[in-house]
Protein backbone atom coordinates (compact mmCIF):
# COMPACT_ATOMS: atom_id res chain seq x y z
CA UNK A 1 0.00 0.00 0.00
CA UNK A 2 1.31 3.32 -0.75
CA UNK A 3 1.81 6.27 1.58
CA UNK A 4 -0.61 9.23 1.55
CA UNK A 5 -0.78 12.67 2.97
CA UNK A 6 -2.54 11.26 6.18
CA UNK A 7 -0.99 7.49 6.15
CA UNK A 8 2.81 6.62 6.11
CA UNK A 9 3.31 3.93 4.94
CA UNK A 10 5.05 0.25 4.67
CA UNK A 11 7.27 1.40 1.56
CA UNK A 12 8.87 4.35 3.20
CA UNK A 13 10.19 1.81 6.51
CA UNK A 14 14.01 2.25 6.75
CA UNK A 15 14.55 -1.71 5.68
CA UNK A 16 12.62 -0.80 2.34
CA UNK A 17 12.90 2.90 1.22
CA UNK A 18 14.50 2.91 -2.33
CA UNK A 19 14.68 -0.94 -1.80
CA UNK A 20 11.51 -2.73 -3.12
CA UNK A 21 11.17 -2.99 -6.60
CA UNK A 22 8.62 -4.49 -9.48
CA UNK A 23 5.22 -3.14 -7.81
CA UNK A 24 4.14 -2.38 -11.18
CA UNK A 25 4.29 -6.23 -11.63
CA UNK A 26 1.90 -6.46 -9.18
CA UNK A 27 -0.72 -4.13 -10.57
CA UNK A 28 -0.67 -5.83 -13.80
CA UNK A 29 -1.37 -9.56 -12.26
CA UNK A 30 -4.13 -7.36 -10.11
CA UNK A 31 -6.06 -5.63 -13.15
CA UNK A 32 -5.69 -8.92 -14.54
CA UNK A 33 -7.90 -10.58 -11.89
CA UNK A 34 -10.14 -8.13 -11.62
CA UNK A 35 -10.85 -7.94 -14.90
CA UNK A 36 -11.54 -11.89 -14.96
CA UNK A 37 -12.36 -12.42 -11.20
CA UNK A 38 -13.26 -8.76 -9.20
CA UNK A 39 -13.30 -9.00 -5.73
CA UNK A 40 -11.89 -12.49 -5.57
CA UNK A 41 -8.13 -13.02 -4.83
CA UNK A 42 -6.17 -10.54 -2.59
CA UNK A 43 -2.95 -8.66 -3.05
CA UNK A 44 -1.81 -10.45 -0.13
CA UNK A 45 -2.36 -13.60 -2.01
CA UNK A 46 -0.76 -12.44 -4.93
CA UNK A 47 2.26 -11.34 -3.44
CA UNK A 48 3.01 -14.59 -1.84
CA UNK A 49 2.43 -16.21 -5.42
CA UNK A 50 4.31 -14.05 -6.98
CA UNK A 51 7.51 -14.78 -4.39
CA UNK A 52 6.90 -18.31 -5.18
CA UNK A 53 7.21 -18.13 -8.52
CA UNK A 54 10.38 -15.80 -8.41
CA UNK A 55 11.92 -18.26 -6.50
CA UNK A 56 11.08 -21.34 -8.73
CA UNK A 57 12.01 -19.41 -11.73
CA UNK A 58 15.35 -18.61 -10.53
CA UNK A 59 16.12 -22.56 -9.76
CA UNK A 60 14.87 -22.76 -6.46
CA UNK A 61 12.06 -25.24 -4.81
CA UNK A 62 8.40 -25.40 -5.74
CA UNK A 63 5.70 -25.73 -3.02
CA UNK A 64 1.69 -25.16 -3.27
CA UNK A 65 0.70 -21.43 -1.59
CA UNK A 66 -1.81 -21.84 0.76
CA UNK A 67 -4.38 -19.07 -0.14
CA UNK A 68 -7.32 -16.80 1.22
CA UNK A 69 -5.63 -14.31 3.11
CA UNK A 70 -7.12 -11.21 3.17
CA UNK A 71 -5.58 -7.59 2.16
CA UNK A 72 -4.99 -5.33 5.05
CA UNK A 73 -7.15 -1.90 5.36
CA UNK A 74 -4.30 0.63 6.28
CA UNK A 75 -0.50 0.21 6.80
CA UNK A 76 2.04 1.55 9.31
CA UNK A 77 5.50 2.49 8.40
CA UNK A 78 6.03 2.14 12.37
CA UNK A 79 5.10 -1.00 12.53
CA UNK A 80 7.19 -1.85 9.66
CA UNK A 81 10.23 -0.59 10.91
CA UNK A 82 9.78 -2.35 14.29
CA UNK A 83 8.98 -5.99 12.51
CA UNK A 84 11.27 -5.20 9.41
CA UNK A 85 14.86 -6.89 10.24
CA UNK A 86 17.62 -4.27 9.76
CA UNK A 87 20.69 -5.06 7.98
CA UNK A 88 22.74 -3.92 11.12
CA UNK A 89 21.04 -6.26 13.13
CA UNK A 90 23.14 -9.02 15.16
CA UNK A 91 21.75 -12.66 15.50
CA UNK A 92 20.45 -12.39 18.71
CA UNK A 93 18.13 -9.41 18.05
CA UNK A 94 17.18 -11.22 14.97
CA UNK A 95 16.41 -14.80 16.95
CA UNK A 96 14.20 -12.24 19.25
CA UNK A 97 12.07 -10.93 16.47
CA UNK A 98 11.26 -14.22 14.63
CA UNK A 99 10.46 -15.91 18.41
CA UNK A 100 7.94 -12.91 18.44
CA UNK A 101 6.21 -14.60 15.24
CA UNK A 102 6.33 -18.05 16.39
CA UNK A 103 8.94 -18.67 14.02
CA UNK A 104 12.27 -20.73 14.99
CA UNK A 105 15.84 -20.27 15.17
CA UNK A 106 15.91 -22.98 11.67
CA UNK A 107 13.00 -20.36 10.28
CA UNK A 108 14.70 -17.35 10.74
CA UNK A 109 18.03 -18.57 9.04
CA UNK A 110 16.62 -20.61 6.00
CA UNK A 111 14.13 -18.00 5.41
CA UNK A 112 17.43 -15.51 5.61
CA UNK A 113 18.63 -17.52 2.48
CA UNK A 114 16.23 -15.63 0.33
CA UNK A 115 18.95 -13.27 0.14
CA UNK A 116 20.26 -16.14 -2.31
CA UNK A 117 19.14 -13.94 -5.44
CA UNK A 118 18.51 -10.35 -5.03
CA UNK A 119 21.20 -7.13 -4.69
CA UNK A 120 20.96 -4.65 -1.72
CA UNK A 121 22.32 -0.65 -1.29
CA UNK A 122 25.77 0.55 -0.62
CA UNK A 123 23.56 2.52 1.83
CA UNK A 124 22.84 -1.13 3.90
CA UNK A 125 26.65 -1.74 3.94
CA UNK A 126 28.74 1.23 4.44
CA UNK A 127 29.38 1.03 8.21
CA UNK A 128 30.12 -2.57 8.14
CA UNK A 129 33.27 -1.27 6.09
CA UNK A 130 34.16 1.94 7.47
CA UNK A 131 32.78 2.49 11.15
CA UNK A 132 31.73 -0.98 12.43
CA UNK A 133 29.80 -0.65 15.89
CA UNK A 134 31.14 3.05 15.68
CA UNK A 135 35.02 2.06 15.55
CA UNK A 136 36.27 3.95 12.95
CA UNK A 137 37.20 0.61 11.16
CA UNK A 138 35.75 -2.44 8.83
CA UNK A 139 33.83 -5.49 10.43
CA UNK A 140 36.40 -7.73 11.23
CA UNK A 141 34.19 -11.12 10.43
CA UNK A 142 34.53 -10.27 6.82
CA UNK A 143 37.08 -12.12 4.06
CA UNK A 144 39.85 -9.87 3.10
CA UNK A 145 39.46 -10.07 -0.73
CA UNK A 146 36.05 -9.97 -0.06
CA UNK A 147 36.35 -6.54 2.12
CA UNK A 148 38.16 -4.83 -1.04
CA UNK A 149 36.05 -5.52 -3.64
CA UNK A 150 33.09 -4.17 -1.74
CA UNK A 151 35.63 -1.05 -0.86
CA UNK A 152 35.77 -0.53 -4.78
CA UNK A 153 32.00 -1.04 -4.94
CA UNK A 154 30.78 1.39 -2.08
CA UNK A 155 34.03 4.01 -1.73
CA UNK A 156 33.73 5.75 1.29
CA UNK A 157 31.46 9.31 0.55
CA UNK A 158 30.39 7.36 -2.48
CA UNK A 159 27.26 6.76 -4.05
CA UNK A 160 25.30 4.20 -1.44
CA UNK A 161 22.59 4.19 -4.29
CA UNK A 162 24.57 1.73 -6.06
CA UNK A 163 23.45 -2.07 -5.79
CA UNK A 164 25.78 -5.21 -5.38
CA UNK A 165 24.66 -8.77 -5.01
CA UNK A 166 24.05 -10.63 -1.74
CA UNK A 167 25.28 -13.53 -2.70
CA UNK A 168 27.40 -14.64 -5.53
CA UNK A 169 25.06 -16.25 -7.59
CA UNK A 170 22.25 -13.26 -7.05
CA UNK A 171 20.48 -14.55 -9.88
CA UNK A 172 20.13 -18.39 -9.35
CA UNK A 173 18.12 -19.56 -5.50
CA UNK A 174 20.77 -21.83 -4.50
CA UNK A 175 22.37 -22.51 -0.88
CA UNK A 176 25.94 -20.43 -1.90
CA UNK A 177 24.46 -17.76 0.34
CA UNK A 178 25.03 -20.14 3.33
CA UNK A 179 28.38 -20.90 1.69
CA UNK A 180 29.34 -17.11 1.50
CA UNK A 181 28.41 -16.67 5.15
CA UNK A 182 30.70 -19.60 5.99
CA UNK A 183 33.17 -18.13 3.70
CA UNK A 184 32.61 -14.60 5.69
CA UNK A 185 31.43 -13.32 2.35
CA UNK A 186 28.27 -12.07 3.46
CA UNK A 187 26.51 -8.86 2.00
CA UNK A 188 24.72 -7.60 4.79
CA UNK A 189 25.71 -7.87 8.49
CA UNK A 190 22.14 -9.00 9.38
CA UNK A 191 23.20 -11.80 6.84
CA UNK A 192 27.00 -12.12 8.37
CA UNK A 193 26.36 -12.64 11.87
CA UNK A 194 23.95 -15.59 11.21
CA UNK A 195 27.75 -17.41 11.18
CA UNK A 196 29.99 -14.86 12.97
CA UNK A 197 28.16 -14.11 15.91
CA UNK A 198 25.83 -16.90 17.66
CA UNK A 199 26.55 -20.52 18.07
CA UNK A 200 22.72 -21.61 17.36
CA UNK A 201 22.12 -19.87 14.20
CA UNK A 202 26.12 -20.82 13.25
CA UNK A 203 24.96 -24.30 13.02
CA UNK A 204 22.22 -24.28 11.08
CA UNK A 205 24.33 -21.95 8.37
CA UNK A 206 26.99 -25.00 8.25
CA UNK A 207 24.32 -28.00 8.15
CA UNK A 208 22.53 -26.11 5.14
CA UNK A 209 25.97 -24.66 3.09
CA UNK A 210 26.43 -28.48 3.02
CA UNK A 211 23.29 -29.43 1.43
CA UNK A 212 21.22 -27.84 -1.09
CA UNK A 213 18.10 -30.09 -0.12
CA UNK A 214 18.13 -29.39 3.25
CA UNK A 215 17.76 -25.73 3.07
CA UNK A 216 15.28 -26.21 0.15
CA UNK A 217 12.96 -27.94 2.71
CA UNK A 218 13.72 -25.59 5.34
CA UNK A 219 12.84 -22.23 3.03
CA UNK A 220 9.68 -24.11 2.54
CA UNK A 221 8.46 -24.93 5.92
CA UNK A 222 9.62 -21.12 6.88
CA UNK A 223 7.32 -19.62 4.08
CA UNK A 224 4.20 -21.76 4.85
CA UNK A 225 4.54 -20.44 8.28
CA UNK A 226 5.32 -17.10 7.56
CA UNK A 227 2.23 -17.52 4.85
CA UNK A 228 0.31 -18.77 7.72
CA UNK A 229 0.58 -15.38 9.75
CA UNK A 230 -2.59 -13.38 9.91
CA UNK A 231 -4.18 -9.45 10.45
CA UNK A 232 -6.30 -10.00 13.99
CA UNK A 233 -8.19 -7.16 12.18
CA UNK A 234 -10.78 -7.43 9.30
CA UNK A 235 -9.41 -7.11 6.19
CA UNK A 236 -10.98 -7.01 2.36
CA UNK A 237 -9.91 -7.32 -1.04
CA UNK A 238 -8.65 -4.54 -2.37
CA UNK A 239 -9.53 -3.58 -6.06
CA UNK A 240 -6.08 -1.59 -6.42
CA UNK A 241 -3.23 -3.40 -4.09
CA UNK A 242 -1.32 0.49 -3.39
CA UNK A 243 -4.99 1.79 -1.69
CA UNK A 244 -7.46 0.76 0.58
CA UNK A 245 -10.77 0.54 -0.44
CA UNK A 246 -12.84 3.11 0.88
CA UNK A 247 -9.57 5.56 0.88
CA UNK A 248 -10.12 8.69 -0.83
CA UNK A 249 -6.99 8.65 -2.00
CA UNK A 250 -7.91 6.49 -4.86
CA UNK A 251 -6.22 6.47 -8.26
CA UNK A 252 -6.78 8.66 -11.37
CA UNK A 253 -8.85 7.08 -14.03
CA UNK A 254 -6.11 5.78 -16.27
CA UNK A 255 -2.95 6.13 -13.65
CA UNK A 256 0.07 4.66 -15.27
CA UNK A 257 1.52 1.45 -13.56
CA UNK A 258 3.75 1.86 -10.98
CA UNK A 259 2.38 5.02 -10.12
CA UNK A 260 2.72 6.57 -6.93
CA UNK A 261 -0.23 7.60 -4.98
CA UNK A 262 1.96 10.74 -3.71
CA UNK A 263 0.41 11.71 -7.44
CA UNK A 264 -2.81 11.10 -6.63
CA UNK A 265 -5.55 14.07 -6.30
Amino acid sequence: MDATPTMPGEKDALSNINSLRSFEVVDEIKDALEERCPGVVSCADIVIMAARDAVVLTGGPNWEVRLGREDSMTASQEDADNIMPSPRANASALIRLFAGLNLSVTDLVALSGSHSIGEARCFSIVFRLYNQSGSGRPDPHMDTAYRRSLDALCPKGGDEEVTGGLDATPRVFDNQYFEDLVALRGFLNSDQTLFSDNTRTRRVVERLSKDQDAFFRAFIEGMIKMGELQNPRKGEIRRNCRVANNSPWQPRTGMASGQSTSELR
